[in-house]
């Protein structure tokens, strides 16, 4: 069992940037670059969607097409720490980003995924 807990939510203007982390501090012994790691999000009043995710297999990472460009997901293994930096946001960006981990080699869906975060909510405001 994985817990896993985001931070780095917040409000951010429109055209800037936040940086997200995810870590698993009740279960340190947990590596999480064992695992394929992904970002969700999901705003209000609707469906949960994929953002980004990285494999645990070479670090290759896949991304939604809203966010291709703007958004990078990546390890700092050191800390044991999923990041995810966003830049040029947008209102529509707007959501609760959630971590999620899983086993698989790769995972671009939620059914993909095992583990999960409670969430940080990004708010982006023109």
């Amino acid at each position: 069992q994985v817990h896993l807990v985001e931070s780095g939510g917040g409000l951010a203007q429109v055209g800037g940037s936040l940086t997200l982390s995810c870590t698993a501090p009740a279960t340190p012994e947990e590596d999480l670059s064992t695992y394929t790691m992904g970002w969700f999000r999901q705003a209000a009043g609707k469906e949960r969607e994929f953002v980004a995710s990285i494999g645990w297999f070479q670090d290759k990472t896949a991304y939604a097409d809203s966010v291709a460009g703007r958004f990078t997901i990546s390890r700092d293994n050191a800390k044991n720490t999923l990041l995810l930096q966003m830049n040029n946001l947008k209102s529509i960006d707007t959501a609760v980003y959630i971590c999620a981990a899983t086993s698989r080699s790769t995972g671009t869906l939620h059914t993909h995924f095992d583990f999960w975060g409670q969430g940080t909510q990004v708010t982006v405001s023109s």
